[in-house]
């Protein structure tokens, strides 16, 4: 980005993002699923693509957001991704959720309510999952405010502050803390690459190998 961010203005656009999370999720739960019940998912996905659409358009008409696709992707940020994902993906998913989960038991069976949902249609839910969330949660997360909140805080800082809003963009408090440290890998990741497209790599990365060992048990066996 070409200018920085103050801490106000990053949270009140990260806060205008939870919003829109709201909307599209009170017409999936009152809208679709109550008079296009076996449409609902795909009126879902597109409900959420658009309201992303939307919301990206204003962010970048506003702030000048780097995502390198002209200059390319570094050869090292490529690797870096794939392990970040790979890394995470044990860290949390194989280790750390499993503490998380006893301590907070209530959330994980909302948890399981969330990956019932996800079985039901799973193209649908791998595009939500592993596509639009990745690439809409990195460019306004890491492409906005950490790269935003560097120029007028710092990189430390910014990392604090960046991944913690990212924790709390999850509703789930298992996932919230998953997601506190997941954006502080996904931060790092940004600051030593600078390349919004190797973050977003790795995440849906993590994202994919995480979908398809709950969604589909058996992956786990192989």
């Amino acid at each position: 980005m070409d200018k920085g961010i103050s801490v106000g203005e990053g949270v009140l656009w990260v806060l205008g993002w939870f919003g829109v999370m709201l909307l599209y999720t009170f017409f999936d739960v009152a809208v679709w699923r109550k008079i296009k019940p076996s449409h609902a998912k795909l009126l879902n996905v597109m409900s959420i693509t658009l309201c992303m659409g939307g919301f990206l358009s204003l962010l970048t008409s506003k702030f000048h957001i780097q995502i390198d696709l002209v200059n390319g992707v570094p050869m090292e940020g490529i690797f870096l991704a794939i392990g970040c994902a790979v890394m995470m993906y044990f860290l949390l998913d194989q280790f750390l959720d499993s503490v998380f989960e006893g301590i907070l038991p209530g959330s994980e069976d909302r948890y399981q309510e969330t990956l019932g949902h996800l079985r039901e249609a799973p193209i649908l839910s791998f595009i939500q999952v592993c596509i639009l969330a990745p690439v809409m949660e990195e460019i306004l997360m890491r492409g906005f405010l950490l790269d935003g909140l560097s120029v007028n805080y710092g990189k430390v800082t910014a990392l604090l502050i960046s991944s913690a809003l990212f924790a709390l963009l999850h509703f789930n408090m298992v996932q919230t803390l998953s997601a506190l440290i997941c954006g502080m890998v996904l931060g790092l990741l940004y600051i030593r690459t600078d390349s919004l497209i190797c973050c977003i790599a790795a995440h849906a990365g993590y994202n994919m190998i995480s979908y398809f060992t709950m969604i589909f048990p058996l992956f786990k066996k192989m």
